[in-house]
């Protein structure tokens, strides 16, 4: 079972940002993609949840052998795929807890058990170091940054999809934050769900090792290997893969 991307090309008005990527994400495995501004990491992420703006003109996302390529987003979305925003939006009025839990009861095609998911949502509040005044307020509206990542995780522990993609979610983050992000990965990856983490620096990694790590530049994946590429990064850079 997995996410499988299969020679994709995205372009984005009109311009091809992606170049045949190709990514095999098994279930209950990690994999970082890496590489440094501008290189397609971010296309990659909205491509696969299906944003329309970035159109797939060749190959192929599937989920468990199911095709998504053609897919509407909520519809990729029922099929397990889950994505964590780089900049995650504020929604006015419309309260965390009544987010979450239509979000889930869309997600899983069926209304959850009121008491069920209240129960389920404090324990994973309570996990991320959330006030329990967070589930009455605005989705992210006053959020700080650190704050709306933590929510995208608190999406995720809820929702347990069977593949996530999360992108730079570890972005701006103090290290107390980036240990809540890495441990929520980790259960998530324990559940048996497949990750692609999407990343400009390491330093994550140290608290979710990945196992395969994939460099992109210039909308290609040039190089594949184990969290060691992930410190050869760390100390020399992307310039030695540019060319």
């Amino acid at each position: 079972m997995s996410l499988t991307v299969s020679k994709l090309h995205v372009n984005v008005e009109g311009s091809e940002i992606l170049h045949g990527i190709t990514l095999d994400v098994e279930s209950g495995t990690v994999h970082a993609v890496m590489g440094p501004n501008g290189s397609g990491k971010s296309t990659l992420a909205y491509a696969l949840a299906g944003h329309p703006r970035y159109d797939i003109t060749q190959g192929a996302v599937q989920v468990d052998k199911t095709d998504l390529t053609h897919l509407a987003p909520h519809e990729r979305a029922q099929a397990g795929l889950f994505l964590s925003f780089q900049y995650p939006v504020e929604v006015a009025g419309v309260p965390v807890r009544q987010f979450l839990r239509s979000a889930q009861n869309a997600f899983n095609g069926k209304q959850a058990d009121p008491i069920v998911f209240s129960n389920e949502l404090k324990s994973e509040m309570q996990t991320l170091h959330f006030d329990p005044s967070f589930a009455s307020r605005s989705l992210n509206e006053g959020f700080s940054g650190g704050e709306k990542k933590r929510l995208e995780m608190l999406q995720l522990a809820v929702l347990k999809p069977k593949y996530a993609v999360l992108d730079e979610t570890d972005s701006g983050l103090d290290v107390d934050a980036i240990k809540l992000v890495g441990n929520t990965v980790r259960e998530a990856k324990e559940r048996g769900a497949g990750i692609l983490f999407i990343t400009h620096y390491s330093r994550i990694l140290r608290f979710v090792a990945p196992d395969v790590v994939h460099v992109v530049v210039n909308g290609r994946v040039v190089q594949s290997g184990d969290a060691a590429l992930a410190e050869r990064i760390e100390k020399r850079g992307y310039e030695s893969f540019r060319d």
